[in-house]
């Protein structure tokens, strides 16, 4: 049997149907993009004076407490199974806290990193570079894969929460040429 996609001489043309795309969002005025791309980028330059402060601060008084972490998920079961309950909030939910900055301001910054799977990978690019900085030059401090995972899902709670709404009302959806319609 062959299938054939060639129309029949008595069938009539139908026109073709386009899903509808929602309504249609206008840019935001080039002065407001402007104050919001300045205000995030002030908010990203405060943002990395704090991370730079609790990060990488020298701690000689846990030196010899610290061990590295590669194993995801041991730092984590530490902190639930043996510290307190407002120890293992402090260091979970302030790692958690850490990231959510990068997911709101990445996609007001830079347009092309707006989207879940590019916020995590820039996010947790960064932060392995922060963790493997921090291990190797703070007195104190070593890495930890956990913090890199927290920090990570603390980024996509913010992208999800505001950064994606955010981001779409600074720097509008493109429409790329596969998108346009013929005239």
């Amino acid at each position: 049997m062959t299938w054939s996609y060639a129309r029949r001489r008595d069938e009539e043309p139908q026109e073709a149907v386009r899903p509808h795309t929602g309504t249609k969002t206008r840019p935001a005025h080039p002065a407001v993009r402007a104050l919001a791309m300045l205000a995030a980028f002030a908010g990203t330059v405060l943002f990395s004076v704090v991370l730079a402060r609790l990060t990488l601060e020298p701690s000689a008084a846990s030196a010899a407490l610290v061990h590295a972490n590669l194993q995801p998920g041991r730092s984590i079961g530490a902190y639930l199974e043996s510290a307190s309950t407002v120890e293992a909030a402090r260091q979970v939910g302030g790692n958690l806290l850490l990231g959510v900055p990068f997911g709101v301001l990445l996609p007001v910054l830079l347009p092309p990193a707006r989207g879940l799977l590019r916020v995590a990978v820039v996010t947790v690019c960064l932060m392995t570079l922060v963790e493997l900085i921090q291990g190797a030059l703070v007195t104190g401090r070593v890495f930890d894969i956990d913090d890199v995972i927290l920090n990570t899902a603390g980024a996509l709670l913010g992208y999800l929460l505001i950064g994606l709404r955010l981001g779409r009302a600074v720097h509008p959806r493109r429409r790329h040429w596969w998108h346009r319609r013929p005239s």
